[in-house]
Formats: C-alpha cells, structure tokens, sequence
C-alpha cells in the first residue's frame, strides 16, 4: 500500500474548493483502478473540503444562518458523519441564537484552514490542520474606531479524515477538535472538559479557603464606557500586558514552551511583559505558592507560573499582585478572570480582559485560543462555572 505525505497547505476560498466540496474536483477524472488514490490526490481539494465544512459549520452561528438542510447539503460525508454533522449543525444554530440574544451574536464569519500534514493510504486521507475564525461582531466602523472589537477570532487544532468513494469522490468521514481544559470553542458545541494544570500541583502549605465567587449580575452601571482602573498599589504597564496578549493569542512565543493546557502559561507571560517581577527560582521553591519563576525546564519552573489554582494564591495571597472583585462586570483590561468549570474548589482556567466595550469585558486565553470573547457569551456558555475576578 502506497502512503503519500503533504505538509503546510494554506487554503484560499476559490472555486475549485467550492466545487470540490461537492464533489466534483476540478479538472480531474475519478482514479482510474491502475492508478493509486494516494498519487493522484490533490491535497488543496481535501483542504477545501475541509475548510468548507468548517465554514458551514461557523455560518451557523450568525444572525443570518444558511438552513440545516443548505449547510447539510453542501457536506459530502458518510452516512454516519452526515448525521453527526446535522446534529452539530442544528445546534450551532441554537447556540447562535442564544448568543444573538445575549449580545447580538455575529453578522458574518470567515474560515481560513493552514494544513500542517497530511497522509494519504489508499482510500483513506487524514489531514492535521488549524481552523482559523472571524466572527464579526455587530458594531459599525464608528464604534471599532472608538474600542469595540471588530471580531472574535478563535484559532483550533483539527484532526479531519475523509474516505474515498466508488466513483472517487472524498467523503468527509470524521473531525475531531482539540478543545480540552478551556471554555467551549465558539465553533464546537461538546461541553468542556475539565484537565488538570499540567504545570501546576499540590503546593507544599494548605492555603485555606478562597475568597467567594464573584457575582455575575450585571451591574447598574454595566452599559458605561471603560473606566480606568482604581486601587491598583503597583506601577505596572497594563497597555504591555494587552498588547502581549493580542500578539500572543494563537502565535505562541518561542521563547515560551506550550503547555497542554496553556492558559495560565499565557497569562504569566502577559503579567511579566507587563512588569511583574519574577520571584524566587531555585528548584526547592517550585512546588511553593510563595514563588513565581519559568526556567529552562518544566522542572526548573514554579507551579505558580503554568498552575491556574497555583497561580490564584501567588497572585492573591502571598504577593498581593491582585484584588479579588466582587462582581465579574467590575473586570477592565488587562485584568485576569479564572473558572472553576465543575466547582470542586480548583481553579481550571485562566483569562485576560483585552478590550472592555460599553461594560462588556472581551477576554482572550490559550485553550483553545481565543481573542476577543464577550463576557455575556461565557456565561451563556458556562453558567454553572464559579468565576474568580482579578484587579491586576
């Protein structure tokens, strides 16, 4: 059996993708039974397949979505991932209305797919790819220039297989979404799943027990512009901090190594671009919440940098870096939100506040990376999580 490699295929919308999504590669006759499947695949029409179910899939969500039966039919899958996807599919349209609801959803989306690999043996393709998303939000040129976000990007590791079928035609056959450990990707609609802090554990003292969970009912004044922040003792560059963040949110830094669940990683690399100081680093503090340190290693770097329950104490208890707030809408940028998905009194998830609109906190995080989320859709997303506000 004959397997073919193709890497770093980077899909444009054309014609010919269109066209292959159906079905019907351009230029091309069905392999001939002389003519191996893996020789004669054209991996920019597995990409276009790809990205054009992916595209369906984000239509769904906005205000002005396609039918189920439209966006259905423009997939060419087998019997058991057609059922699947008309399953995703109806709910993605639910989840859209809900999020038009809360905050007006989005006017339009635009997928992009940068293909990192793929294997062809025999009738059976497996491509290794990363979906790339806009979802513009509803606000006009006027409100942009005055601090509204112009979209939510997200940016999700994809693993897609298709199967060749009789007339040689590819059938989108699975897709599987690396979205573990953060909140539900916008574009996936499988509840999260909580994982533990692969850089953070059991700290050496019992730190006794967390401040409440704050309040997550809007506020009277929650329709105001930003307003500074007040009571902040340290002299820290919040611009720095949002600024590494909106670099950072699917370009992950190489002087950084990537963690599995990477959202406290991230945060600590923002907090120390925006002054933070590194304390302690010998290797006999880093199991301690009393130190902040990334070394060389994972095993030379303090719980407290890649741990979002270990970096809660360091930052609250021990260093006073941040003050809790009692209510989420009191969040402004550069400020840090934590969740506890299932409320087991440990911290899972890590956020950063990139931009605030007329009240509204937009939050960016790795896992699954993610720029520019509305509060409002969080905890539509996320309504039995407890939530822990920093002031930075």
């Amino acid at each position: 059996m004959r397997t073919a490699h193709h890497r770093h295929v980077v899909v444009a919308a054309t014609a010919a993708a269109t066209l292959a999504l159906v079905g019907m590669p351009v230029g091309a006759q069905p392999a001939s039974a002389a003519e191996p499947a893996s020789a004669s695949v054209d991996t920019s029409v597995l990409a276009g397949l790809a990205e054009g179910y992916l595209q369906q899939r984000a239509d769904m969500l906005t205000t002005s979505p396609p039918t189920a039966r439209t966006a259905l039919a423009q997939v060419r899958a087998t019997p058991s991932m057609a059922a699947q996807t008309r399953d995703d599919l109806a709910a993605l349209a639910e989840k859209g209305k809900r999020y038009k609801e809360v905050d007006g959803g989005y006017t339009q989306a635009q997928v992009d797919v940068k293909v990192d690999d793929t294997t062809v043996d025999g009738g059976t393709a497996t491509l290794q790819l990363t979906e790339h998303t806009r979802l513009r939000l509803p606000f006009t040129p006027q409100e942009v220039e005055e601090g509204a976000p112009e979209y939510e990007e997200l940016s999700l590791p994809h693993t897609v297989k298709f199967t060749q079928g009789s007339d040689g035609a590819w059938l989108l056959s699975s897709d599987k979404a690396y979205a573990q450990g953060g909140p539900t990707p916008t574009t996936q609609v499988a509840d999260t799943d909580a994982t533990a802090d692969d850089g953070g554990g059991a700290p050496d003292e019992n730190e006794g027990a967390k401040d409440n969970a704050a309040d997550t009912t809007p506020l009277p004044d929650s329709g105001a512009s930003d307003a500074a922040k007040s009571g902040v003792s340290a002299a820290y560059s919040y611009n720095k901090m949002v600024a590494y963040a909106d670099k950072y949110w699917d370009h992950h830094n190489d002087a950084y190594r990537t963690y599995g669940n990477d959202c406290t990683n991230f945060i600590s690399q923002a907090m120390l671009a925006g002054g933070w100081g590194p304390k302690g680093g010998a290797l006999i503090q880093r199991t301690s919440n009393k130190y902040w340190f990334y070394g060389p290693t994972k095993f030379t770097t303090s719980y407290t940098w890649a741990g979002a329950e270990n970096w809660y104490w360091f930052a609250k208890k021990h260093e006073k870096r941040t003050k809790i707030l009692g209510n989420v809408w009191q969040l402004a940028k550069s400020d840090v939100l934590q969740a506890d998905w299932t409320r087991n009194n440990n911290i899972d998830h890590s956020m950063i506040v990139t931009k605030k609109y007329q009240g509204t906190p937009y939050l960016t995080y790795h896992t699954g990376d993610t720029h520019n989320k509305s509060l409002r859709k969080l905890l539509s997303d996320h309504p039995r999580a407890w939530w822990y506000a920093h002031r930075t």
